[in-house]
């Protein structure tokens, strides 16, 4: 008999949910594991029963135990058989050599009538699943709680599996004996984004009602308060007011969990629907074309009240009165078109806004205190480059990963007869395969290659085909700040004299707003406004040039394995497994494997070339999967040294 390695964990062999066990096989999960001198050795595997050989997957003594003529179809006392043992704890060599011995692959046996493959469902073993089914079992068989696979696997969120069943031809709209779909299950029982996510991306029918009660997916998802997948579904067209066979809504069942909040979020979410199909009013106010117009024009009028009420020669009491009609229709037009659907756009309307009126300033205010007419024609080509480069970082596929639906499905099949699907390289939105350096940006629901961020002033991605026009745009917008902050400073110098000294910042600050409220004030929006580009520029060039990062990288490199370095100290020793495995672990050192020297860590991204002086990396983000030993330039490993598995991000 081969010998077992001792592991620093305890073997625990599992036990399915709601099965009987017997006193020979019983684990307790609720108590901690014994101490490592109490688990079993090589002397008492050889003395297991076959139950416990298969449980704890000792493959010798079990292939000892058939010779001997055991009947690998044999039902313990508990009605269990030795294929459900091996499939619940992942035993695949077992599994290969029971079947091989004619183990009945389907049977079904344990308190839940159900088949080996729903044991393997239940605890998420993809590998497992994939084995079976190569075999010939079929998981569309319903266990004794009427439950198929894709159910059970919905129930219990293993998204990996919910993906690898459908596209091995599993319907997204099955039943279960309760006339429950899968998207039923993970909207009641899964918080979170997955396996929901997923199903509504292939196609599962969000209105559907189950066949006893006549509850929807949005129904269940509000009997559990499951905030997360009431917004996908309602994101996806679910419907509000459609009632069950007792006459309740969503809202009723919002109600029914005392959850008010949620209630009064449908609601709202229902009047918004009824008002878009309602008259005139409420198809304008509901138009998402027009309250996009609206939402940018609030910046350019915002800006142009608060500095034109004050700089216009008229009595104060009609400034107070425009004033009082300003805030009137602001907050008439924020109640009637401003949402969260058009408020990923303020920032980009801010920018616009804040540009057209320093542009304005320039030429109506500062002309006449700027003598050089090179500074003119300066500042014309720092807007002309700023309106290029803004519109190429706003207007440039980042880099989105697309595929068709067979692309998908065969992406999908691979990685999981190949073992590795799981979320950290699969992404359950898209349903592809994500490269190195990849990320699923929530907000343009798209996976994007060499993902930095998703930027609100410019409304798009930052990924690998625009992140050099991203930066031509922070720096042409520092210069055109710094222009107009210069035409602030000569316009105030000519027009009245400063003495910090003896007036102090607020009584500086009362003489400049006395001369001219708007160009004090457009003067404090540059301030404002170089604050957050200059610190966002500066961010920016420290990740590339000094870290060879992306924001992306930098933020959540503790989780991203490729970025740890794991070399060993100079005098060091190998590491050794003791019996109590207790060990003074440090946490790694961050470094990126991408680095190559701060100056071509920049030209990797602004892609620029000079007969062959200045030469980019060129690298296709959208197709590279793996790092290879070539790719970390900062820290080769020997040769023949182990490889540490690469990390998708």
């Amino acid at each position: 008999m081969a010998e077992v390695e001792p592991d620093c964990n305890p073997i625990q062999p599992l036990l399915p949910k709601g099965g009987q066990e017997s006193k020979e096989t019983r684990v307790d999960l609720e108590k901690p594991p014994p101490p490592p001198f109490m688990q079993p050795g090589v002397d008492d595997f050889k003395n297991f029963d076959i139950v416990r050989a298969v449980q704890y997957g000792v493959f010798d003594r079990v292939r000892e135990l058939v010779d001997a003529g055991y009947d690998v179809n044999e039902m313990d006392k508990e009605n269990v058989s030795l294929l459900h043992w091996a499939a619940i704890n992942n035993r695949a060599d077992i599994v290969k050599y029971l079947i091989s011995k004619g183990s009945i692959i389907d049977r079904f046996g344990g308190d839940l009538n159900s088949a080996a493959l729903h044991w393997a469902t239940r605890q998420g073993h993809l590998n497992m699943l994939v084995l079976l089914m190569s075999y010939g079992a079929d998981p569309s068989l319903r266990d004794g709680e009427g439950c198929s696979c894709i159910h059970l696997s919905a129930q219990f969120g293993h998204t990996a599996l919910v993906a690898y069943l459908i596209a091995k031809g599993q319907e997204v709209d099955m039943v279960d004996r309760n006339g429950m779909t899968a998207l039923m299950w993970s909207s009641q029982r899964v918080f979170g984004f997955d396996p929901t996510r997923l199903l509504l991306t292939f196609g599962a029918s969000v209105n559907k009602p189950d066949e006893n009660l006549g509850n929807t997916p949005l129904m269940y998802a509000c009997s559990t308060g499951n905030h997360t997948v009431v917004r996908l579904l309602l994101n996806s067209g679910a419907e509000i007011d459609i009632t069950n066979s007792k006459g309740q809504t969503a809202v009723d069942f919002a109600l029914e969990a005392k959850n008010p909040p949620l209630a009064r979020k449908l609601r709202q979410e229902n009047a918004a629907r009824l008002a878009k199909k309602g008259g005139l009013l409420g198809r304008l106010t509901t138009d998402k074309v027009i309250k996009k117009y609206i939402m940018y024009i609030i910046p350019f009028l915002v800006i142009f009240v608060v500095g034109y009420i004050p700089e216009s020669n008229i009595d104060w009491y009609a400034k107070l009165c425009l004033a009082l009609l300003a805030v009137i229709a602001f907050r008439f037009l924020k109640t009637m078109f401003l949402d969260e659907s058009v408020t990923h756009i303020m920032p980009v309307a801010i920018y616009l806004a804040t540009k057209f009126w320093m542009v304005y300033t320039w030429i109506v205010y500062l002309i006449p205190y700027i003598h050089s007419r090179n500074q003119h024609v300066a500042f014309m080509i720092n807007i002309l480059l700023l309106t290029y480069f803004f519109y190429k970082a706003l207007r440039t596929d980042p880099g989105y990963l697309k595929n068709n639906r067979e692309d998908k499905i065969r992406t999908i099949l691979d990685l999981a007869e190949t073992q590795t699907l799981t979320l950290d390289q699969f992404c359950s939105t898209c349903l592809i395969r994500r490269p190195l350096r990849s990320k699923h940006c929530s907000i343009c629901n798209k996976c994007v290659a060499k993902f930095d961020h998703h930027c609100p002033w410019i409304d798009n991605c930052v990924g690998a085909l625009n992140h050099k026009y991203f930066l031509g745009y922070l720096f042409f917008l520092m210069g055109m700040i710094t222009w107009c902050l210069y035409g602030c400073y000569l316009f105030f110098s000519a027009e009245l004299s400063f003495d910090f000294y003896e007036e102090g910042i607020t009584g500086s600050l009362r003489k400049i707003f006395k001369v001219s409220p708007w160009v004090g004030w457009i003067g404090a929006n540059a301030i404002c406004h170089m604050i957050w580009v200059s610190c966002l520029f500066i961010c920016q060039l420290y990740q590339i040039m000094w870290l060879g990062m992306t924001s992306n990288e930098r933020l959540n490199s503790y989780r991203y394995s490729i970025f740890h370095d794991k070399q060993p100290e100079a005098g060091g020793h190998s590491h050794q497994h003791s019996n109590n495995c207790h060990h003074d672990q440090k946490e790694p050192k961050i470094i990126s494997p991408f680095h190559r020297g701060i100056f071509q860590n920049l030209n990797d991204v602004l892609k620029i070339r000079i007969c062959g002086i200045l030469r980019p990396l060129q690298v296709d983000w959208t197709t590279k999967y793996e790092l290879n030993e070539s790719d970390n330039l900062r820290h080769r490993k020997p040769f023949n040294s182990p490889r540490e598995n690469y990390q998708f991000v």
